[in-house]
């Protein structure tokens, strides 16, 4: 299922150009204006493929007095002969997510549920969370959803992870150790357009790409969703393939 409605509508945001990305966080930016900037970069990964000096990229400006850094980061384009934007602040993908869940607007999921709620507490110790716990009758069990951005392409191709995770194999696991009346679901956030396909991106970290194949062979219901990025706003394009 697509949608030709934005998800999420962009703030206004002033084009820029990116002269360096460093410290994980930082981002120096030059205006249009010619103004240079430092901007908050929220992707705290490696970005490959998303940190070119000279790309254009996008930011939008926060009115509070309190930030240190007025500017964030929101997107780059990539591509030489026709460039797409990838979305890189990973504040949005869940806050999207939210909004698809509510609407219904992912099938495989949509008949399943009535309820929608947030960062809930699970596990016997009830220290994890889970991004979120889907409800529906009392015959219906509880869908559980986490929720993982991805930007790396190659070929075409999403992938995930594109480094070294400790955080997304533990994700992974837990959602293989829920109880049986719980259905899992990784959803995977593919934040560009140009993409169909997914795969796991077990040549960056082995480990997680075992942890993948495990939980494809249980009961993990594995959903890379794609949605197109622009300026204007975030739209849902569907399920890409896995393979």
């Amino acid at each position: 299922m697509t949608t030709d409605t934005f998800l999420y509508r962009y703030p206004s945001l002033t084009s820029g150009i990116l002269k360096k990305r460093y410290k994980r966080f930082l981002a120096d930016i030059e205006l249009e204006t010619g103004e240079l900037i430092t901007a908050h970069c929220a992707n705290t990964g490696p970005m490959l493929g998303l940190c070119a000096v000279g790309s254009h990229v996008m930011v939008s400006k926060s009115d509070n007095p309190k930030r240190k850094l007025a500017y964030t980061w929101e997107m780059i384009a990539v591509g030489e002969n026709n460039p797409i934007w990838v979305g890189i602040n990973t504040a949005l993908p869940n806050r999207i997510i939210k909004i698809a869940l509510q609407q219904q607007l992912i099938p495989e999921l949509a008949s399943q549920y009535t309820q929608v709620k947030s960062e809930v507490k699970f596990g016997h110790d009830g220290k994890s969370r889970i991004d979120f716990v889907l409800t529906g009758d009392e015959f219906q069990p509880p869908i559980y959803v986490e929720v993982k951005n991805t930007t790396l392409a190659e070929n075409e191709v999403a992938l995930f992870p594109d480094t070294e995770t400790l955080r997304g194999q533990k994700h992974l696991q837990e959602l293989m150790a829920l109880p049986q009346d719980v259905k899992p679901v990784m959803l995977y956030f593919i934040n560009r357009e140009d993409c169909e396909t997914f795969a796991v991106g077990k040549q960056y970290d082995a480990t997680y790409g075992d942890l993948f194949n495990e939980a494809m062979n249980q009961r993990v219901k594995i959903l890379p969703c794609r949605f197109q990025v622009s300026p204007e706003g975030v739209k849902y394009l569907g399920v890409a393939k896995i393979i």
